[in-house]
């Protein structure tokens, strides 16, 4: 790897500066009100591979891949050159009213990878708006067949599917039920799905036989009548990197058949090869949804896409309905000409150096050092697919568990690991660019981590 050159900004006032500025007019993301303009965001300077560098030159492996989104890694030069490209020749048209090459190039493109008949791409801003589109899809849908009360939505606890008001609404994590506004009246939760929480004398077949009695639960007592959606993740990642039991996806896609429910999945995180395949739904899960939202590994965080790909059913089901309709959805920025040849561009690589094949080679590695790292005491559970992985710790009282994301998250961060906590846990997805020896140094630093806050406890 070319070595990174200091900042500019390192050991300089401008650092300072930027970082004050940032502290006094920047709101973030999940943001503590109660420390508001007293936080410390890292300043990021540049990156390079699997590294970023903040201003003071200390480099880190990035072990989120951004937030989930990194595939090919940073400081691609060819992707620079697209993005300019594109930029000069035509930076934006009105989705409204006209195409453009790259948006019909990754249309095709998209519907050509995605499984089964989900050959209709409607292109969003991001995850969120990829979510926002699916469901508002099915409502539109049901109004068209004259099903009017067929709206409520099914999702699960733990799960996490964005900050738009109906993705946040059908997001299960408790923590993110915080003082905004949500709606009530149209989802209904599943309970929690994740095997670690299962009784200690039940198995796995028996867990994942509880989950699906849940779900028929639900319907009977809602009415299948009643219900137009089920949204899920293949594997929910923000929830903690939750892995439901095996046959899970697939018996409850037959109940979603069975009560002419949808099914949605989610694979904003699954997308674009993190479990080895450019979708998990089919690849992975023997699952052919209605519906598939992605963003994020996308266009590898290189710029802001989302799509919800739509099957030719649901299609000619909202084509060939009652009278003449407008589907009445769209973003300024659908279809947006330069994030679509990012897109493109950022597919092409991948397919290029085969990058899906690599994470099929190099996931039994790091599944391994992952779940080695249940011998700690302070570790209760290692989970993860692919480049997913996620520790959930535990310590003998509750507000010593709740700092043990926060903890080794600082330690690692010392050492030159950047990870994502989360509670009492601590979760990661680095770029699938990750060679086997980057994975091997960001284990060894994860383990010194977890030792150093096992002794300090």
């Amino acid at each position: 790897m070319t070595k990174l050159t200091p900042s500019p900004l390192a050991n300089s006032p401008g650092a300072a500066e930027l970082s004050q500025w940032d502290r006094m007019h920047q709101l973030h993301p999940w943001m503590a009100m109660e420390d508001w303009r007293s936080y410390d965001n890292m300043l990021m300077e540049q990156a390079e591979g699997i590294y970023l560098q903040d201003a003071n030159g200390k480099r880190y492996i990035d072990g989120p891949g951004g937030m989930w989104c990194s595939q090919i890694g940073y400081g691609r030069q060819e992707m620079a050159n697209a993005i300019a490209e594109q930029v000069l020749k035509l930076p934006y048209a009105s989705p409204f009213t006209n195409a453009t090459e790259p948006s019909a190039l990754l249309a095709r493109k998209l519907a050509e990878l995605a499984p089964g008949d989900l050959n209709n791409v409607f292109f969003t801003t991001g995850g969120s708006t990829a979510v926002d589109t699916a469901l508002r899809t099915m409502q539109y849908l049901n109004n068209r067949r004259g099903l009017p009360q067929k709206k409520m939505i099914l999702a699960r606890e733990k799960g996490y599917h964005g900050s738009t008001y109906l993705a946040h609404s059908v997001t299960g994590k408790e923590r993110d039920k915080s003082q905004f506004d949500f709606e009530t009246r149209l989802v209904h939760f599943l309970p929690d799905v994740n095997p670690y929480h299962r009784p200690s004398e039940m198995g796995l077949e028996a867990w994942c036989d509880a989950k699906v009695a849940d779900m028929e639960m639900a319907i009977a007592k809602i009415g299948a009548e009643n219900i137009g959606a089920f949204i899920a993740e293949p594997i929910l990642s923000s929830g903690g990197v939750i892995v439901p039991p095996p046959g899970y996806q697939q018996r409850t896609l037959e109940l979603c058949r069975k009560h002419d429910i949808l099914y949605i999945s989610d694979e904003v995180v699954t997308g674009f090869g993190r479990l080895g395949h450019w979708f998990a739904s089919e690849e992975v899960f023997d699952i052919e949804p209605d519906m598939i939202t992605c963003a994020k590994g996308l266009t590898s965080g290189y710029l802001p896409l989302g799509a919800c790909i739509i099957s030719d059913r649901v299609l000619q089901q909202m084509s060939h309905l009652g009278e003449a309709s407008t589907y009445t959805n769209g973003y300024t920025y659908s279809g947006h000409p330069v994030s679509c040849m990012a897109a493109l561009k950022n597919i092409e690589i991948m397919e290029r150096e085969d990058l899906l094949a690599h994470v099929r080679a190099v996931t039994p590695q790091f599944q391994a050092r992952l779940q080695a790292l249940r011998k700690y005491r302070i570790v209760g559970d290692t989970r993860g697919m692919g480049l997913l992985g996620c520790i959930e710790g535990k310590a003998e009282d509750l507000e010593a568990e709740r700092q043990l994301g926060a903890k080794i998250d600082a330690a690692c961060e010392a050492m030159g690991l950047i990870v994502r906590p989360l509670i009492n846990m601590a979760v990661f997805s680095p770029p699938l660019i990750i060679s086997s020896g980057q994975i091997d140094e960001m284990f060894d630093i994860l383990e010194k981590a977890i030792q150093q806050v096992e002794a300090e406890l």
